[in-house]
């Protein structure tokens, strides 16, 4: 299974994401530059976090309009598997492909460091290698991670089981204590906190390589 790692002017974790899926996993993986016109012969691809285009305007509001991003929303609406980390869900957020919005952490600071979080569903091919429940040790590192949503967009995700994550002590203040959520199609997933820096036990979790793990798997179940 091929990933493409997209690099935006601003990314900053994209070479930990790409060492997460080709060192941590032995996948091949590449980089996907923020002007290319397609996604190439990459099975998956991952919006890294950082500060995309200086987070000018708020956060993803300019990365939405690259190149990629087109070629990104094609990937997604033929099926592909799209994830979106930190930096990645705001854009993704932005760019229509996932519901809702991330403001400004509550307490109005930037927050780093590790957040345990329980696993709401396993029925995502970026949790199917989990168990129900399942508390994950990741990191967090952000100003605006709070996800915001109207009363009929949070009703939607739950009834639909596209939460994935929630906080066991939300740190920013998100709705619901979401932490990641699902598309419509399920192929596609935004989190704000950093699985590619929790998959060796020297991070201190190794957690974070369930999310990859499943995708891989999915993608297996999908080609045999």
């Amino acid at each position: 299974m091929k990933f493409g790692v997209v690099v935006f002017p601003g990314s900053n974790c994209d070479h930990d994401a790409w060492y997460a899926v080709s060192r941590s996993l032995g996948q091949p993986a590449e980089f996907l530059w923020h002007d290319a016109a397609s996604v190439g012969d990459c099975d998956a691809v991952i919006l890294p976090g950082g500060f995309a285009y200086g987070d000018y305007l708020r956060c993803g509001a300019i990365a939405k309009f690259s190149p990629v991003m087109r070629a990104v929303k094609e990937f997604a609406a033929s099926g592909g598997l799209v994830l979106g980390i930190c930096n990645g869900f705001q854009i993704l957020v932005e760019s229509g492909l996932l519901p809702g919005a991330l403001i400004r952490n509550r307490g109005l600071k930037f927050i780093c460091r590790p957040v345990r979080l329980r696993t709401e569903t396993t029925n995502s091919p970026f949790t199917s290698a989990a168990s129900p429940g399942q508390i994950l040790t990741f990191s967090i590192a952000h100003g605006e991670g709070c996800y915001f949503a109207d009363e009929r967009t949070l009703d939607q995700l739950e009834a639909e089981d596209r939460v994935v994550f929630r906080y066991l002590d939300n740190p920013n203040g998100s709705l619901g204590d979401i932490a990641g959520i699902l598309s419509e199609g399920r192929n596609v997933m935004g989190l704000m906190p950093h699985p590619e820096r929790a998959c060796e036990p020297l991070m201190g979790s190794s957690d974070g390589l369930v999310v990859f793990q499943s995708m891989v798997a999915a993608f297996a179940a999908c080609h045999t």
